[in-house]
């Protein structure tokens, strides 16, 4: 008798309000590096971030444990301790990245829902949430 394999609800994806806000500054990098390419590679992130988003409903863990969960300085202590009250208090306690090409998704998820809170190009010291 076969076993009967129950499917998983997926989870909801939404960004942060303030995530609009990191697209419309990767853009005006991407003007700044070749303003030529620039729309084609915008273009480029927004499918990928779909991409990223069917995955997550999916699998809300993808991503790796954000890198700045091992903070180096009291400073970088602060923001994390800021950030992770911020995450629990909204039911999201585990916070993750993905990455897409040169550029870090900062997200929070909980096993039903994630939140898109920041993009960042790799090279960027801190997430714009942090800052």
């Amino acid at each position: 008798m076969p076993l009967a394999v129950k499917r998983r609800d997926s989870a909801q994806v939404s960004a942060a309000p303030h995530f609009a806000e990191c697209l419309l500054a990767v853009h005006a990098f991407m003007v700044k590096q070749d303003a030529a390419s620039a729309p084609a590679r915008l273009t480029q992130i927004k499918r990928d971030l779909r991409e990223m988003k069917t995955l997550l409903a999916w699998s809300p863990a993808s991503g790796r444990p954000a890198r700045f969960l091992r903070p180096n300085s009291a400073q970088a202590s602060l923001r994390l301790a800021a950030l992770q009250l911020l995450a629990q208090s909204s039911g999201l306690p585990h916070l993750r990245e993905y990455v897409i090409g040169s550029y870090v998704v900062l997200y929070a998820h909980s096993d039903t829902e994630v939140v898109l809170l920041s993009l960042k190009h790799h090279r960027q010291l801190t997430h714009i949430t942090l800052q």
